[in-house]
């Protein structure tokens, strides 16, 4: 019963993540057939982030009153619309005015699908049910982003953004279907789902956020470009990059988690962008051999993991009080990240060619270790109901799975309530 019920979250999750991951595998293609540059094809991903990370409270705020169904058959039919839109658009600038409008869909549905889902089951299943519609976005990483890859590089990128669309409205009939209505306590405006804001511990950790996507998106938006020595400009050898990529998400995903619950948040963050300066500091020699790009492609994406799983705990353990809010607010900051990122990758690519581009990123990534550093200091005290580190005890209330929360709404903190679901 209850997979039945999040599986169309997570097909509806799996379509969003496969829009957003396949257009930086879409930017030689689009830029041919448009015939414009390469670097202004880029900026499909950027806007498509910036309108997410600045809709994503607005809308929130603003669809608070109606149910968690209503808000997810709206998300999905306004990104359905959108991606067809972008299939049929004959120019860049009414493409990129459709990357909105399928961000604008986007937003009210990722974060409502993950409240949903935890609210739909016991509070100590929902690690697994959050494991259901966010493993959405993982295989669209794994699967989606690569065979999209492949199709628009093989036949036509418009054929993607149909496949898309047909994903999205699969999605939408499914979730008619089968996912019941849920009413969930939620800030009562804008301002007060900006609160988180002002604790300087949070405001510290979307900085981080906003820092490392923008390492990791300044050169994966444009990884066609900057691996052009090792695939020679072939499609299918940049498609096996992407495939190698998703496929060592699904490790790092796994790993990550284990890693954190072990060594503690700070740990793995550090670890992490660590790990990511290093990787990007290497695209010049990952652009040698096409076998070295693909080893150098495992290692960024197992890599980058850990950051994103310390940087949910660093959030709950500032803000345990209202977690899902800073959860919330996390997400908008990674948005914004990957809309600079691929701003900052299209300069590189304009002034300096593809070369450009690693270390362009591997700047960003410096800047976040030296940033995190003075910001999350090792005696950071955990806040009382939050996480602890490894070897402190835990406080009361602690999540017995600090893992468990990922998205708006995941968090398990009493301060929010336990949301009611009815069938409707």
């Amino acid at each position: 019963m209850e997979l039945r019920r999040l599986l169309p979250l997570g097909i509806g999750t799996f379509a969003i993540g496969t829009d957003l991951f396949v257009t930086a595998g879409l930017v030689l293609p689009i830029a041919r057939d448009l015939d414009v540059s390469v670097a202004a094809v880029g900026q499909l991903a950027t806007v498509f982030a910036v309108a997410y990370a600045v809709l994503s409270p607005v809308l929130a705020a603003t669809t608070a009153r109606f149910t968690r169904r209503q808000v997810l058959l709206v998300g999905l039919a306004v990104f359905t619309v959108a991606n067809v839109f972008t299939a049929l658009a004959p120019t860049l600038g009414l493409v990129l005015a459709t990357r909105v409008l399928a961000a604008a869909g986007a937003a009210l549905y990722t974060p409502t699908a993950s409240a949903t889902a935890s609210a739909l089951v016991a509070p100590e299943r929902r690690g697994r049910a959050l494991a259901v519609v966010l493993g959405g976005l993982s295989v669209a990483t794994a699967l989606g982003s690569p065979v999209g890859t492949w199709i628009g590089g093989t036949f036509d990128w418009r054929v993607v953004f149909w496949l898309i669309a047909g994903l999205g409205a699969v999605a939408t009939a499914a979730v008619a279907a089968t996912v019941p209505d849920v009413r969930l306590p939620q800030a009562p405006n804008l301002r007060a789902r900006l609160s988180p804001l002002a604790d300087r511990a949070v405001l510290a950790a979307l900085v981080t956020q906003a820092l490392t996507f923008s390492a990791g998106y300044t050169l994966y938006t444009y990884l066609g470009p900057a691996l052009g020595g090792a695939t020679g400009g072939s499609a299918g050898k940049l498609t096996a990059v992407i495939w190698v990529w998703g496929l060592a998400a699904v490790v790092g995903i796994v790993v990550a988690g284990r890693l954190t619950d072990r060594y503690g948040p700070r740990a793995m963050i550090f670890l992490g962008i660590a790990g990511i300066a290093a990787s990007v500091a290497l695209t010049p020699l990952a652009d040698l051999t096409f076998p070295g790009a693909l080893v150098w492609a495992a290692v960024w994406s197992v890599m980058a993991w850990p950051v994103t799983m310390g940087q949910q705990h660093r959030v709950i353990t500032a803000a345990p009080a209202s977690a899902p809010l800073a959860l919330g607010l996390l997400s908008s900051a990674q948005y914004l990240g990957t809309a600079v990122g691929g701003l900052a990758g299209g300069l590189a690519v304009n002034f300096a060619g593809g070369g450009a581009i690693g270390w362009t990123a591997t700047g960003f990534a410096l800047l976040a270790l030296a940033f995190t550093a003075f910001t999350y200091p090792k005696s950071a005290p955990a806040a009382s109901g939050a996480p602890a580190e490894p070897g402190a005890p835990a406080g009361p209330g602690a999540p017995a799975e600090p893992g468990a929360a990922t998205q708006p709404g995941a968090s398990g903190d009493p301060a929010e309530g336990e949301p009611a679901a009815t069938d409707g």
